[in-house]
């Protein structure tokens, strides 16, 4: 069975089958969403390049709508949820980023799987680019001006939904954490303002919306001049989602890794994780960035004794090995 604390290259569906049953405390992930022609079989460098000023969880600018994008989806991640499923603890939370335009096909497909869908967190972002292509050209010439203002119906996407769902506990939610640990939220996980909990969360400040949900946008040096992968999530969101619905040396998992924000994120909170990523080349750089928090959170801790993070010496450990 696969170790705690590494990274692991290979395919989801097949790594999933290799890990304990009901060891898992948080699967916290953001899955390929079979848009763009973006897949696992991802080329950084041809995506980095086909991506330029797109979005690249939305159809870009001028590609045919197909629906059986989300229908082939819903399919594949029935079968992910199934396994992640049987992997998490009773009660624990399966955390999953999505598509607007898919998040339905994604949720039926937790729910499915035996999933509790408990809400769906709305992530806010002010930058964001309209898709939308002019069709104008394909009007007689002399009806042209008739579309000048119509374009093909892709907004300028600013948010992202994150799908939270439970895995039911055994009996009560009481008995079920003071048992496993999982299964509530801590309200104590506020951001900036120090109210309660909330599900919308934004980036930075976005016109009519409260600067009480704001999480930092992932910045260069956050990421590292060496990232390609086209969607790092912000550490900081993630670090915030673990806070909510884990206790201190919980397990989280991420079965679609990218470029390692969520281990990255785990081991800032001092939980354990496991990752698994199917690209090579988004593989090498989750393993960097994992031994320079690992570098980081401890030069931190011996700088002051008292910083928060807990340092717990089986957590901030890392095995370069073949397989992960």
């Amino acid at each position: 069975m696969l170790k705690p604390n590494k990274v692991y290259l290979g395919d989801a569906a097949e790594l999933l089958k290799k890990l304990d049953p009901n060891s898992i405390d948080l699967v916290l992930t953001d899955p390929p969403y079979f848009l763009d022609k973006l897949d696992s079989n991802w080329n950084p460098q041809e995506v980095k390049k086909s991506t330029t000023r797109q979005v690249i969880k939305h159809l870009p600018a001028g590609m045919r709508f197909d629906p059986d994008q989300g229908r082939n989806l819903q399919q594949w991640y029935l079968e992910i949820s199934r396994s992640i499923f049987d992997v998490l603890k009773p009660g624990g939370f399966f955390m999953s980023f999505s598509s607007p335009r898919l998040v339905h096909r994604m949720a039926v497909a937790m729910e499915d799987a035996g999933f509790h869908i408990r809400d769906i967190f709305i992530w806010l972002y002010p930058q964001g680019w309209a898709k939308g292509s002019s069709l104008a050209r394909y009007a007689p010439k002399n009806r042209q001006d008739e579309l000048k203002s119509w374009k093909t119906p892709q907004v300028r996407g600013n948010y992202e939904p994150i799908i939270v769902a439970q895995k039911p506990p055994i009996g009560s939610l009481v008995k079920n954490f003071l048992k496993s640990r999982v299964g509530l939220f801590n309200f104590e996980a506020t951001l900036v303002g120090g109210l309660s909990p909330s599900n919308v969360l934004a980036t930075e400040e976005v016109e009519g919306v409260p600067n009480i949900f704001l999480v930092a946008k992932p910045r260069k040096k956050e990421k590292g001049d060496y990232n390609t992968h086209p969607t790092v999530k912000p550490v900081e969101l993630l670090r915030h989602l673990i806070r909510l619905a884990t206790d201190k040396g919980a397990l989280v998992l991420d079965p679609f890794l990218g470029s390692g924000s969520t281990a990255v994120a785990a081991i800032l909170e001092g939980r354990h994780y496991i990752g698994f990523e199917i690209n090579e080349d988004y593989i090498e750089i989750a393993r960097r960035r994992v031994k320079e928090a690992l570098s980081s959170t401890q030069r931190r801790y011996k700088g002051n004794e008292q910083e928060e993070v807990e340092i717990d010496a089986p957590l901030f450990s890392f095995t370069q090995t073949a397989g992960g």
